[in-house]
C-alpha cells in the first residue's frame, strides 16, 4: 500500500509517493499559479498525483489515501480548506475537486501540523506522544501533537504559537496585526534583522566579512552562526540575545502544555546543537519555580520531507 502526500504552497505544489516504511520513493512538483481559480490549481494537483503514480507504475487502487498540507485553516475530516490567504482559497472543498480525477480518500490539514505529524511518525520525535514542533523560518510556526493526535483546537486554528506576545510595551509590529509577537524576535527573519542592526554599529564584525560581497543586505542566518564560530564577539552577542528570545517562547509553551519534547524545525534546525544546547540552557534558567527541565529540546531531522510524510499519513491518524 502507498500513500500520497502533497505540500500545497503559494508558489509550488510538491507531491510525494510514500511507502509503508515512511520513505518518499517518488516525487514531483509543479507551479501553483495561485492567481488561477481553485479548480485549475486542484486539477493540476491531481495530475501531479497521477504523474507520480505513473512514475512508480501503480494505479489509484494501490493508494490508501491522499493527504494535503496547506497554509491556513483546514477541516481534515471534511477535506475542506476553510481559509488560506496565501492561496486565496475560502471554503474550498478540496476532496470533491480531487475526486473528480482520482477515486480515493482525500484529507486536508494545515501544513505546519503536517510537518509536526511527520516528525512524530518517523523523525526526531518518533515514539513521543506529546510534542510541539516549532518551525523557525521566515516566521515562527508550529504544530501541537497531544496524545499522538494533532491538536487542532475547537475551530481548527490551534498551533499559531508564533503569535504569542513576548514584548507587551513597545513591541515590534507583527504582520498579524498585534505587537510584540514571538515571531518578530525568534524567526530567522528576526535574527537577520538583529544581525544587520549590530553590524551597522560594528562594521568590523566577521558577520559582514562573511556575507556575500561583504554587503549588509546579503547577511543571512547561517552567516551569523559562522561568524560566531570564528570567535566574533558581535555575532556571539547577537546569538545570545536571539537564544533568549527563543527560550522565552519555549518556556511559555512548556508551562502551558508540558510536552515531553519540543522539536525545532525550519531553516534554523540546520544548526542542530549550536541552536538547541544554548536554548535549552536558557529555558532551564526560566523554568517555573526553578524546577528541573524535563522536556527535551532537539532539532528536526526530516527537513522539507516532514510535511509530505505527515500529510501522506493523515488518513491513518484521524
Amino acid at each position: 500500500m502507498y500513500y500520497l502526500g502533497v505540500d500545497l504552497g503559494g508558489t509550488t505544489i510538491k507531491v510525494g509517493l510514500v511507502n509503508e516504511t515512511y520513505q518518499i520513493i517518488q516525487s514531483i512538483s509543479g507551479p501553483t499559479g495561485r492567481e488561477r481559480s481553485f479548480e485549475e490549481v486542484l486539477k493540476d494537483m491531481a495530475m501531479l498525483c497521477k504523474a507520480v503514480m505513473d512514475k512508480e507504475g501503480i494505479t489509484e487502487e494501490d493508494i490508501h489515501s491522499i493527504g494535503i498540507g496547506s497554509p491556513g485553516i483546514a477541516s481534515p475530516n471534511e477535506g475542506v480548506i476553510l481559509s488560506s490567504s496565501n492561496l486565496n482559497f475560502d471554503h474550498v472543498n478540496v476532496r470533491h475537486e480531487i475526486q473528480k480525477y482520482i477515486h480515493t480518500d482525500v484529507y486536508v490539514e494545515n501544513d505546519a501540523n503536517c510537518a509536526a505529524l511527520g516528525e512524530v511518525i518517523c523523525g526526531a520525535a518518533k515514539g513521543e506522544d506529546n510534542v510541539i514542533v516549532v518551525t523557525l523560518g521566515t516566521g515562527v510556526g508550529g504544530g501541537i501533537i497531544a496524545n499522538g493526535k494533532i491538536n487542532r483546537g475547537s475551530f481548527f486554528g490551534a498551533g499559531e504559537i508564533g503569535h504569542q506576545v513576548i514584548s507587551f510595551e513597545g513591541g515590534l509590529q507583527c504582520g498579524c496585526g498585534r505587537k510584540g509577537c514571538w515571531e518578530q524576535y525568534a524567526s530567522a527573519t528576526a535574527l537577520i534583522r538583529q544581525a544587520k542592526e549590530a553590524v551597522a554599529k560594528h562594521p568590523e564584525s566577521q558577520i559582514l566579512a562573511l556575507a556575500k560581497d561583504g554587503k549588509i543586505e546579503n547577511i543571512n542566518a547561517k552567516v551569523v552562526f559562522d561568524a560566531a564560530k570564528t570567535g566574533d564577539k558581535v555575532a556571539s552577542d547577537v546569538l545570545e540575545t536571539y537564544y533568549k528570545y527563543i527560550a522565552c517562547g519555549l518556556t511559555n509553551l512548556i508551562n502551558t502544555l508540558e510536552p515531553s519534547m519540543i522539536v525545532l524545525g525550519g531553516g534554523m534546525s540546520a544548526q542542530k546543537e549550536y541552536l538547541t544546547n544554548p536554548v535549552t540552557k536558557y529555558v532551564q534558567e526560566e523554568m517555573y519555580g526553578g524546577l528541573s527541565l524535563k522536556t527535551k529540546i532537539t532539532a528536526a531531522t526530516l527537513g522539507n520531507d516532514a510535511g509530505i510524510i505527515g500529510a501522506a499519513f493523515l488518513g491513518t491518524t484521524l
